[in-house]
């Protein structure tokens, strides 16, 4: 897991990877490789090497990522991000009977969103979403509202879904929760939503003048997906 042996992970990382036949390509902000506490590297711990694949940026060509290009537009590659054009992963892969590839956006939800629209590349696999009420447990980290996941809670329900396994969640799942224990312990405190502070009169920062991000937090408070 690369951390100090006081507060190593190793333990709760599966023995051997998880033996899996959907491939996720990972596609990362720059900004989240430098985050002390980011899960990607609990994700790609849990999976075999060729099954989790990590790209970082935020422009990606065909010229520079011909692999990436030739994934994208494989009919059975899959894009993970949520939105009106999205179809639900149950529907999906009820219909799947073949491996598939998963590319998931890591990064906060601005950062994702600006990959997914400035990149052509992603407009071509099937896009879909989770339809899930759980709450994230990446709670040293606030997140826009309660049932927003990390990138390796995605991946977690997205791969259950995509195997039919449910044993997947729970393993993938387990060193998250054990690194926010080691967290809690050594001083950090749980980060509630964004929407639970609204709603709850705990948010203690400087509303913004931008319109746009206004309305973002009037329809937080009012639980209008957005």
């Amino acid at each position: 897991c690369s951390r100090p042996q006081k507060v190593c992970l190793c333990p709760f990382l599966p023995i051997h990877p998880l033996k899996v036949s959907t491939c996720l390509y990972i596609i990362q902000h720059p900004a989240e490789e430098s985050r002390v506490l980011r899960t990607v590297p609990l994700l790609a711990a849990c999976l075999p090497p060729d099954k989790c694949k990590i790209l970082v940026g935020r422009r990606f060509s065909e010229d520079r990522y011909p692999e990436l290009a030739t994934v994208c537009r494989n009919p059975n590659t899959l894009i993970l991000y949520p939105g009106a054009a999205a179809t639900n992963l149950e529907e999906v892969a009820v219909m799947s009977s073949s491996p598939s590839v998963m590319i998931i956006i890591d990064g906060t939800w601005s950062q994702a969103k600006d990959i997914f629209y400035k990149n052509s590349l992603f407009q071509l696999p099937k896009q879909v979403q989770l339809k899930t009420n759980i709450s994230s447990q990446y709670v040293i980290r606030t997140q826009p509202t309660n049932t927003c996941l990390s990138t390796l809670e995605c991946a977690a329900v997205a791969l259950t879904i995509m195997e039919k396994n449910k044993s997947i969640q729970e393993t993938i799942l387990r060193p998250l929760q054990a690194l926010c224990s080691f967290q809690l312990q050594h001083g950090a405190q749980i980060h509630h939503s964004k929407e639970h502070l609204l709603k709850n009169g705990l948010y203690d920062k400087p509303m913004p003048k931008n319109k746009r991000k206004l309305r973002r937090m009037e329809l937080l408070v009012n639980n209008v997906k957005i």
